[in-house]
């Protein structure tokens, strides 16, 4: 596989980059499924925070990446400095290039996906964190309040565990979402549920940064939440969460990374990371564009009971969690894979009593 390199988009129209140099796409456009080598090229499409924000999208770039080896696949990663604003101008110039097909991290192209998807049907789509419809279009969603909601237990449990030197006594914990959404939220609502069910009398303080790629936003946010008795705070806005990390650092506190595995950011200092999984969602679309067996018109649900989420293996704080605590949080994963525990979900059944979403 020829090493590819992140075609950046400018946010004015007329400095755009032409993917014809590196598509590889085949002569005739075609998005059909076979051997590797035949196939039209692949592109993934970077979030909000860009590549470099050591969370969501440099571990799904890493899963598309490895996705790429495993498959015998060509592709690179689109860039946009307004990939929000600028979203379907990038989409309908990955269209024009035959690309066989396009993975879009950003949720807010849910809407102008499947217009674009609709004109260029020799192109398979998938979007990650979001639904698109579509015949043509794939769509991946995770169920990352299952994870956040053994994130919250875990935070609840540590904060009364006056034994720890990063633990203080009050029982108050955090979250910092990047923006206010039902995407974003999902996390937060499962967070606070699983506080809540472990411990009724933890406050879970909250806040949003809205950026996913200010650290000392993140900062900032974290510190406040330190000043008013939290030791733990759990940073689900990408790149911004560096400062989160490091504000837990500083205060000799907790974060709670997210995404990809960021208990080595700080080690001692991130409790654990609620792990989402992009690298399957990247390597199940792949492995399906190579096979022929591309999953258009469906959505992938990747929750616990698929490793799609789930909490890091916490290397460098078993010790301070203790035994019984970790094995409480194995009991309480393995009921919500079996039903036991229904963990509420904002997309699906919209905002609890106990959170409205500001």
């Amino acid at each position: 596989m020829k090493k590819r390199h992140a075609l950046v988009f400018a946010p004015v129209a007329a400095s755009l980059l032409l993917l014809t140099a590196c598509s590889g796409a085949s002569s005739d456009g075609s998005a059909s499924g076979g051997d590797g080598d035949s196939l039209a090229s692949t592109a993934l499409v970077v979030a909000q925070g860009g590549l470099g924000d050591e969370s969501y999208n440099d571990y799904a770039y890493t899963g598309f990446e490895k996705g790429l080896a495993d498959n015998g696949l060509e592709g690179t990663p689109i860039e946009s400095d307004d990939i929000v604003g600028q979203g379907e101008q990038v989409l309908r110039r990955a269209g024009d290039e035959g690309l066989g097909l396009v993975i879009d991290l950003e949720y807010s192209h849910a809407e102008i996906l499947p217009q674009v998807a609709a004109d260029y049907p020799d192109t398979f789509w998938a979007l990650v964190n979001a639904e698109a419809a579509g015949d043509n279009v794939a769509s991946v969603l995770f169920q990352e309040q299952e994870g956040s909601y053994l994130a919250g237990a875990l935070a609840a449990i540590q904060t009364s565990n006056t034994s720890d030197p990063k633990i203080n006594s009050d029982k108050v914990i955090g979250v910092i979402g990047g923006a206010q959404s039902a995407g974003i939220d999902k996390f937060l609502v499962g967070y606070i549920q699983g506080a809540r069910d472990t411990d009724p009398e933890v406050t879970v303080l909250t806040a949003y940064s809205n950026d996913f790629a200010d650290p000392t936003k993140g900062q900032q946010l974290a510190q406040s939440m330190f000043d008013q008795g939290a030791d733990i705070v759990y940073a689900v806005a990408g790149g911004t969460g560096a400062g989160v990390i490091q504000a837990a650092e500083d205060n000799n506190h907790y974060a709670i990374g997210v995404d990809a595995n960021q208990d080595d950011v700080a080690p001692g200092f991130v409790l654990t990371t609620m792990l989402k999984r992009t690298d399957v969602a990247m390597d199940t679309l792949l492995k399906a564009y190579k096979d022929g067996d591309f999953p258009g018109g469906e959505t992938l649900n990747l929750g616990l009971a698929e490793d799609g989420v789930g909490l890091s293996d916490f290397a460098n704080t078993k010790d301070a969690i203790g035994q019984e605590t970790l094995d409480r949080i194995e009991e309480l994963k393995q009921q919500i894979i079996d039903g036991d525990i229904t963990v509420w979900n904002v997309v699906a059944d919209g905002y609890p009593d106990y959170y409205s979403g500001s």
